[in-house]
């Protein structure tokens, strides 16, 4: 199989350009260069901007694909782009959408692709969704050959997932955590979610590659494993093996309390129970299975941040929000009781 990766060296795309790197297969990436030092050996690169057309159409004016995954289109003029590129060249163009697309608030917290897509809370999904509504009228109209694959939160060795952090990432929420403060965990934290680890997105996503029954289709892509928010960060507290305190706050208070996209992150997205119904992928794909339970890819994941300081990123700003919440709710149960 011939493949090119618009992106390819992110949480999602990592995993799988190392285990198609492994199988064989003759990949290509576009990126800016900036992270390919990083790629297994035997992954060609095309370096460009995708942003400027005319010179990504010249890199590949002499190429064809069996696939071209997009990893990196966010808003409508990104893949109106790149149809133009590459509606000649490929047999499978496969789109990355997202799962924050699907209805919300949910009628059904049984999310399938049937599910409405429908988000008031964030632009960004909107935009997913405007994306796909594209793709698939070009597929309709045109015969293009789309995929669309909608991710959930999926994570990896180099990122704790969570609920509420800053804008430099997790670390700071563990940092809290070995320091005994208290961590705050939106709504009760009795919600139910959904993680799945990169290498387990990746299985399905290459089952995906070259099927034929995939034209046309949208599928998400996640493990079958639920678990409470409460769970989630007594997972990453017993890894750090120490001990949780968790300061439960309202979703919508830690919107209005800060600047950060806690409207789209929480209320549009992590704040209802989502179960992720696996079927028709594993119709699509009868051997996916995802293998990574979440509290050992958890332990893997804080093993490799604790043994590499420069994914330690701190954020002294998160930091003292934090502390700022604490203090209001502590504030708030004096004032109330009197």
């Amino acid at each position: 199989m011939k493949a090119l990766f618009i992106g390819g060296t992110g949480t999602i795309s990592a995993a799988i350009t190392r285990q198609l790197a492994e199988q064989g297969c003759e990949l290509y990436v576009l990126n800016r260069g900036n992270r390919n030092t990083k790629l297994p050996e035997g992954v060609r690169t095309l370096e460009g901007d995708i942003k400027d057309e005319a010179q990504i159409a010249s890199l590949i004016e002499d190429l064809s694909f069996d696939v071209v995954a997009d990893f990196i289109s966010f808003v409508p003029e990104h893949v109106e782009r790149n149809y133009r590129l590459f509606k000649d060249k490929t047999k499978q163009f496969i789109f990355i959408s997202s799962a924050s697309a699907y209805q919300t608030p949910l009628s059904d917290y049984r999310i399938t692709e049937g599910t409405p897509l429908s988000n008031p809370y964030w632009e960004y999904s909107r935009n997913k969704i405007a994306c796909e509504d594209y793709l698939m009228k070009q597929y309709r109209d045109h015969g293009f050959p789309v995929t669309i694959v909608r991710p959930s939160h999926t994570y990896d060795e180099r990122s704790i997932p969570l609920g509420v952090h800053g804008s430099n990432g997790s670390w700071q929420v563990a940092r809290r955590m070995l320091a005994g403060k208290p961590v705050i965990i939106h709504g009760d934290g009795t919600s139910l979610w959904t993680m799945t680890h990169n290498r387990d997105f990746a299985k399905g996503f290459i089952g995906l590659m070259g099927n034929i029954h995939a034209i046309g289709e949208s599928v998400h892509i996640t493990s079958d494993e639920s678990v409470t928010w409460n769970q989630i960060y007594q997972i990453i507290a017993d890894a750090l093996g120490v001990e949780l305190h968790a300061l439960h706050v309202p979703s919508a208070f830690l919107d209005a309390s800060s600047d950060y996209d806690f409207k789209g992150g929480l209320l549009g997205d992590k704040a209802n129970t989502v179960v992720f119904d696996n079927s028709k992928l594993k119709r699509l794909v009868p051997d996916f299975v995802a293998t990574t339970r979440l509290d050992q890819g958890i332990r893997e994941t804080v093993s490799h941040i604790l043994a590499n300081p420069e994914l330690q990123r701190e954020d002294p700003e998160f930091d003292e929000w934090c502390d700022r919440v604490v203090q209001a709710m502590e504030a708030a149960v004096k004032m109330v009781k009197g």
